[in-house]
């Protein structure tokens, strides 16, 4: 049996292949390479460059691999973009999880693991951790089009011999430990990743959008989980679903938050100081989301490993410093193929 990995050469999703494969699983992977990268899918792997959404490439999928389990990352997931087009993130995120979910009931696939997001939870009106149970008011079209796909798999669950769990991340950062992939996205916006590039250089300056929110320092607060951290639930979630477990929707995160400005702390002591700018707050941002942990913990006998912001971001800094030597390497040979290239071209004349 094989698991389907949806958004496999992104930032999650490659460390869940290579979790998968570590683990003595057949994977496939499905991508169409939007904001992934082919060398960052691990090379046992059978990869196919395509959309998560497209019926015919799933259909061929399911007929020529025993897909047992889909691990659903595929989407778009940056708010703001989200806010200036809404209908794409409907598209990208809600219509063409409908089809992979439908591609999955025809073939007879029962489990499906789903990466949701905090984001279904919008503003709370206390400090405390989020738990499940939090009003659903999501804040923004990603939010929105992340808990449309809830509904579906829901509803699917009910009428089909069908399960899943979804899995509602909070702010995912840091590196592979053993540095075999990491967030390689170009003008990626999540704090950690821009704050590491500021770090080596690579940026300007940070930017923090909004000092004036109702928190200690006036900066949003986040519940930031390690992207291992992350992958090990949804292992879990996995051997959940394929004992028999009934379907779930549990938070990720681990039940403390920091601030923009500790987080640019953090990073600029492991790495070296960066300018930062102020500017006004972001649509659909909300000042504080901290997860509650409590019910994927024991459900999941899911215990963090890796729960400390100074872990997280060295693991981060790591990555980027590997990401700049690949990228080095990477424009090296380029130069040195057109160099050869042109000299090939001289001495034929």
């Amino acid at each position: 049996m094989a698991v389907l990995v949806t958004g496999g050469a992104g930032y999650i999703g490659s460390h869940m292949v290579w979790a998968l494969l570590d683990a003595g699983e057949d994977v496939v992977v499905v991508d169409q390479l939007s904001t992934g990268f082919r060398w960052a899918v691990a090379p046992e792997a059978r990869f196919y460059l395509g959309d998560a959404g497209d019926k015919a490439l799933l259909q061929g999928i399911f007929a020529m691999h025993e897909i047992d389990a889909i691990v659903h990352f595929a989407g778009s997931v940056v708010v703001p973009e989200s806010v200036s087009d809404p209908l794409w993130y409907y598209e990208n995120n809600t219509a063409k999880t409908r089809n992979l979910i439908a591609a999955a009931v025809e073939a007879g696939v029962r489990c499906l693991v789903f990466s949701s997001t905090a984001a279904v939870y919008g503003s709370q009106d206390n400090d405390r951790p989020v738990g499940e149970t939090a009003p659903l008011a999501p804040e923004s079209p990603y939010g929105f089009s992340k808990l449309m796909s809830e509904i579906m798999l829901r509803d699917t669950a009910a009428a089909h011999d069908f399960n899943y769990v979804a899995l509602r991340y909070f702010n995912v950062a840091g590196a592979d430990p053993l540095g075999r992939t990491g967030q390689s996205t170009t003008g990626a916006t999540h704090l950690i990743k821009v704050a590491c590039e500021a770090a080596l250089g690579k940026r300007g300056a940070v930017e923090i959008y909004g000092s004036d929110y109702p928190t200690s320092d006036g900066t949003g607060i986040r519940d930031y989980i390690h992207v291992s951290d992350l992958v090990d639930a949804h292992m879990k979630a996995l051997d959940y679903l394929r004992t028999g477990g009934p379907s779930l929707v549990a938070n990720c995160g681990y039940g403390e938050g920091y601030s923009v400005l500790q987080v640019i702390e953090a990073v600029a002591a492991h790495g070296r100081p960066f300018e930062v700018s102020h500017a006004p707050r972001r649509p659909g941002d909300a000042a504080s989301v901290v997860a509650d942990s409590s019910l994927i913990r024991q459900k999941l006998q899911w215990v963090p490993r890796l729960d400390s912001l100074d872990v997280i971001v060295q693991s981060a800094l790591d990555w980027e410093e590997r990401l700049s030597r690949k990228n080095s390497f990477d424009l090296d040979h380029i130069r040195e193929k057109l160099a050869t290239a042109d000299f090939l071209k001289s001495g034929s004349r």
